[in-house]
């Protein structure tokens, strides 16, 4: 008798725990679906209480469940900008600045596209903001889309305020555009100081700036500009030339001369890789 009796309490004991999971998981269904038949009771406790003055109610996201975070990335504050990359062989790096701009951002990305060669467009805001299609063209041929700020201001002259919204509605335009924020920075004029350094970093970008001033934007003719790339063409070399703010007609011919030349020459063309700490 004693072991019939402690048979059946132990039935019984499955049995209320049986009934107990059921009216929990038709409490959590209710919960997430906001379904259910009349008069189910939610699973007690205070992710399952209804709010004041509220007919639906959600439970918070278990701890324990989806794909653990990755650590934040952390970008080093530096003192001065890279001034050049690094790489295997011949490496060169080929930016431009200022735009973009409809009347010749689209035929440089078009000798780009060409030659299938990747470059690096440090954008103005108050420009990219009525062209975000030509931002998201080079995005999806595989361009860098860096910071130059909102309106190419002299960095030096302006209030830590004022830097940080020059930097940071220039990102906003650039992640809407690209689908994601600018990892790299260049100070209009190369005008750099400590808290251009410091905004940036806090924003997760890194200062670049260039080894070999094409200085197009002074329109010095075509083949002043080929000769000044190709005499200063060197493995690890940054070129700047312009895309934007002003007649940029010489700096198109002068792309189409010079990339052939030095990819003829055994130069390697390419974007730099973002190193973090």
């Amino acid at each position: 008798m004693k072991k019939d009796q402690l048979l059946t309490r132990r039935r019984l004991l499955i049995a209320g725990t049986g009934a107990v999971g059921a009216a929990a998981t038709a409490g959590v269904l209710t919960a997430v679906t906001g379904d259910g038949p009349a008069g189910t009771v939610p699973v007690a406790g205070p992710q399952a209480r209804r709010p004041p003055g509220s007919s639906a109610y959600r439970l918070q996201p278990l701890t324990g469940y989806g794909p653990p975070q990755a650590a934040p990335r952390r970008t080093l504050v530096r003192r001065e900008p890279l001034l050049r990359v690094s790489g295997r062989g011949r490496t060169m790096v080929l930016t431009f600045d200022d735009g973009p701009d409809p009347r010749y951002t689209p035929d440089i990305l078009d000798i780009l596209a060409e030659y299938d060669v990747r470059a690096m467009f440090f954008v103005c805001g108050e420009k990219a903001v009525d062209n975000k299609e030509l931002l998201a063209r080079m995005a999806d041929e595989g361009h860098v889309v860096g910071n130059h700020t909102w309106s190419h201001p002299l960095l030096t002259r302006l209030t830590r305020r004022q830097i940080r919204s020059q930097m940071e509605r220039t990102s906003d335009v650039i992640e809407e555009a690209c689908g994601e924020r600018p990892e790299w920075f260049r100070a209009p004029y190369g005008a750099w100081n400590r808290a251009a350094f410091q905004l940036g970093a806090e924003l997760g970008m890194e200062p670049l700036a260039w080894t070999l001033d094409t200085l197009d934007w002074a329109t010095p003719g075509t083949r002043t500009i080929v000769n000044r790339v190709e005499n200063g063409a060197a493995p690890g070399v940054v070129v700047l030339a312009h895309d934007a703010g002003g007649d940029r007609s010489q700096s198109v011919r002068a792309l189409r001369r010079y990339l052939p030349e030095l990819l003829d020459s055994g130069y390697y063309v390419t974007v730099p890789r973002r190193h973090y700490a």
